[in-house]
Order: structure tokens, then sequence, then C-alpha cells
């Protein structure tokens, strides 16, 4: 597989030294805490400057602390179309290609349907607002079947929003297989988080240590997807990547 779709999250903090041994792209996670955006901002900033030198391929995960897309409170909606519209201005600065975030979906707060409805005149809405050539991708957390977040993007109706498939979290969180998941995305699949676990928790083991097969699931989400791109959410990814690379999954 083309070393090319591969992407490390910043979660880890050496995730910038091993990107560029390997020439693989890195996902920006510095921003997923809101505070980075505001009295933080110019200290995040500096320091994703200095990890982004010399790797081109550059994707953004956006903060989702307290974002409800789908919020009854009118100014609690607010709030996650302005620090979603932050995001894309961060695109932008970085020169990002996708940006991963959350739906939102609270099975305690929200019930499906309100959820799918409201996501969706939020998406709506909210599409003039992304920039020429960024995808806004919309991943999973607690869904625990794929046609909720596939929904709300056929709802939407725009080759600007796509589904980025967290493989974890399905399977620490849904009664679906990954690959049902993959299945029903279809083309519609244009980013995957990729980590591991045993089913109990969203642990973000490597990619070896857990019940899911990664290279099994990446090769399938291909198949069913071609320009679909993966992130190794890793707190500590060298290993997993020596591993892949060792395997010929990934190319050298």
């Amino acid at each position: 597989m083309r070393k090319e779709d591969w992407y490390l999250s910043t979660i880890d903090p050496q995730a910038q030294l091993t990107a560029r041994a390997f020439g693989l792209g890195l996902e920006i996670a510095d921003f997923c805490v809101p505070g980075t955006l505001d009295e933080g901002f110019s200290e995040a900033d500096r320091a994703v400057s200095g990890k982004l030198q010399g790797i081109p391929n550059r994707v953004l995960h956006g903060p989702f602390n307290e974002l409800f897309p789908c919020a009854v409170d009118p100014r609690a909606r607010a709030l996650a179309r302005e620090r979603f519209r932050q995001s894309m201005e961060l695109a932008v600065r970085y020169h990002a290609s996708k940006v991963v975030l959350h739906g939102g979906f609270n099975p305690r707060l929200y019930y499906p349907c309100w959820y799918k409805e409201q996501s969706v005149l939020f998406w709506r809405a909210f599409l003039p607002e992304i920039p020429q050539g960024v995808t806004v991708c919309l991943e999973n957390v607690l869904e625990e079947t794929p046609d909720m977040l596939l929904d709300i993007v056929a709802g939407v109706g725009s080759e600007k929003i796509g589904l980025c498939l967290d493989v974890g979290h399905v399977n620490a969180y849904s009664p679906v297989p990954v690959s049902q998941w993959i299945d029903r995305y279809g083309s519609r699949l244009r980013h995957l988080h990729m980590h591991n676990n045993d089913g109990s928790a969203d642990t973000h083991s490597p990619v070896r240590e857990g019940t899911l097969d990664i290279p099994a699931i990446a090769a399938r989400a291909k198949a069913v997807s071609p320009e679909a791109t993966f992130t190794l959410e890793l707190p500590q990814a060298a290993e997993s990547v020596r591993w892949l690379t060792e395997q010929l999954f990934i190319d050298n």
C-alpha cells in the first residue's frame, strides 16, 4: 500500500520524526482541545509549524470537547459552528486536505432521529464555510451502527462532506463488525483512524495488540473506497509503522 496514504497522529510526541523517517503524512491533533484555539494558539501554532516541516501530506483533527452540531440549545450549536469554522481556517493555514470532526452523538442526550435530522440541517448550513479542496470527514465515536452518520452525509448530499471510520471506536462501542461498517460506508469513506483494542475499551493500542486485523481492514477499505487514507492514531506509533513496513504492507 502506498505510504502516501498513511498518516501519523500528533498525539504521539514523536510522530513527526517517524513520519519523516518513513515518508508518511501527519494528522494534526494539537487543536483537539479547544483552548489551543484561544489563549494557547500562538504556542500551539509554533509547535505545529515545526512538526510539519518537510512533511507535505497533512490532515487536521478538529476540536470536539462539548461540541454538538445537533444541540437543542442554539447557543451550543453556535459554539460548534464557531469551533468548526476555526478548524476550516486551520486547514487552510496548514494546507490540510481533510478535516476530521466528530458527529457529536451521545445516546444519553439525543434520540437517533433528532441527531440525524438536526445534523443534516447543521451541515447543510455549514457547507459554505468549507474551503475549496478541503473535505470534512465525520468520525464515529458512540454511534452503534454505520447508518447514523451515513444517513447524515447522504442527507447533506455534498462531496465536501464524507466519513471517517474510527475502527477502534467500532470495536469498543458497536456490535456491528468493522467490515460491515466499511461495506456500508462504501465510496463515502474518505479516511480511517487505525488503532487496536480487545473490544472492552477504547485503548488506542498498537496495531498488533487487540482483536482487530488492521492490515485486512485497511485492504478492505481500499477495495471499497480507493481514495481512502489512514491515520495511525497511536500515542506511540513507531513500532506499528516498523511492523507494517516489515510486512511489506506499507511501501518503504
